[in-house]
């Protein structure tokens, strides 16, 4: 059955809050959030649009082998349920691809893609001199000073190096991943709850599993809670901040949007949602080195300490070393890199998301999906394995 069709759609094909994040309805909601969670506006700039050239490649001679399946480009799309892709090399416009409703002007959520976009916004205020990786969260955030957050450092937010116990399980269905999914607007309230809000979540999180500057762990309310640090300490709305920083100077072609909770907080861990060619334009800006324009937008010296000076000890001792295939890896600043002598850095967020940055080939890959499982390990290897198979074909 079509989803949200009829006036009123029938109950069986409504997209709720209670069932946005499942498979079928994801479909239509990965394009549809604001219409399900409530908003904040990251305006572009329509007078300087980045106007990105076009020259569509053929396509149709490339193939990989993936567990004994020859996938040509089409099928490996269809096989990682792509909503939409575009591909940059040099500058240009390789390839564009939508699917199940998606055109060049939907936004799409990027999940925690979200993270990686965040952390170029603190890679410009670390570059402006507002924001120190060094400082105690508490001294920034006073109101959690009596939780594990206590004595961990902005830096160790943005590398995701905190000893707090906190299990990121998405599809558990009680705990403290679903209060925190409650406190962002993700989940409806249950009958008899208190309203919840992002900022007074944090006060609950008083375990601690390790010290910090240890393993990584992958906790998605440290990237909330560096939302709030910026906001501090810049004295803005995260939303208007980063258009501000990002958004507008890169020329953005259409403005993108955040979801917030109750009092306006910004979940900045995976609620963005922005074009597909918007996402690869940041990509773009990053082959760049951070230039737009003429302009130095993104500081190239936080970009090479992306590459550089992240923990590949951290990341082995962390429960993500499988997930890429074993690849030696490190995580700095919200961003995935995959160590060698052409680094590839890379956004990823559940249920398909990715941004990579291949800056040696002068190439990017935007593509947002709708997946049914948040982590789907077949689906993730298929898709390394295919931008694999792409950086091949191309350079």
């Amino acid at each position: 059955m079509p989803l949200m069709t009829g006036f009123p759609p029938p109950p069986a094909s409504q997209v709720t809050l209670a069932n946005w994040r499942t498979a079928p309805f994801n479909r239509w909601a990965f394009q549809h959030v604001r219409e399900i969670v409530p908003s904040a506006d990251i305006p572009h700039a329509p007078e300087r649009i980045w106007a990105l050239p076009s020259a569509p490649a053929e396509l149709s001679a490339f193939s990989f082998e993936h567990d004994g399946a020859r996938l040509d480009f089409d099928g490996f799309l269809a096989a990682t349920d792509t909503d939409g892709i575009v591909i940059l090399h040099r500058g240009v416009v390789f390839a564009e691809h939508y699917a199940h409703g998606m055109v060049r002007q939907t936004p799409h959520i990027l999940m925690s893609v979200s993270k990686s976009l965040l952390g170029i916004v603190a890679g410009i205020l670390v570059g402006k001199g507002i924001l120190d990786p060094d400082e105690p969260v508490t001294r920034i955030i006073p109101e959690i000073a009596n939780t594990a957050y206590a004595g961990a450092t902005v830096g160790n937010l943005l590398d995701m190096r905190v000893g707090i116990h906190f299990d990121e399980d998405y599809l558990a269905t009680s705990g403290p991943i679903v209060d925190y999914r409650k406190a962002s607007n993700w989940n409806p309230v249950d009958p008899g709850d208190a309203p919840s809000d992002l900022r007074s979540f944090f006060a609950r999180l008083t375990r601690t599993d390790g010290p910090h500057e240890g393993r990584f762990h992958y906790v998605s309310p440290n990237t909330d809670l560096m939302g709030w640090v910026i906001e501090r300490v810049a004295g803005m709305r995260y939303a208007d901040l980063f258009s501000a920083l990002l958004w507008q100077p890169m020329g953005a072609e259409h403005s993108a949007y955040i979801t917030v909770d109750r009092l306006g907080a910004p979940r900045c861990a995976g609620g963005i949602c922005a074009t597909v060619m918007d996402l690869a334009r940041v990509g773009q800006l990053m082959v760049q080195g951070g230039k737009g324009d003429g302009v130095q937008i993104i500081p190239a010296r936080w970009l090479d300490d992306v590459i550089a000076r992240g923990s590949a000890e951290a990341w082995n001792r962390g429960a993500f070393v499988h997930l890429f295939g074993l690849a030696p890896m490190h995580y700095r600043s919200k961003w995935y890199v995959a160590r060698g002598p052409e680094p590839l850095v890379f956004g990823f967020g559940i249920h398909g998301q990715h941004l990579v940055v291949d800056r040696a080939n002068e190439l990017v890959i935007a593509k947002v999906s709708s997946q049914a499982m948040p982590i789907d390990e077949k689906r993730i290897s298929l898709t390394m394995h295919g931008i694999t198979a792409l950086r091949r074909h191309m350079v």
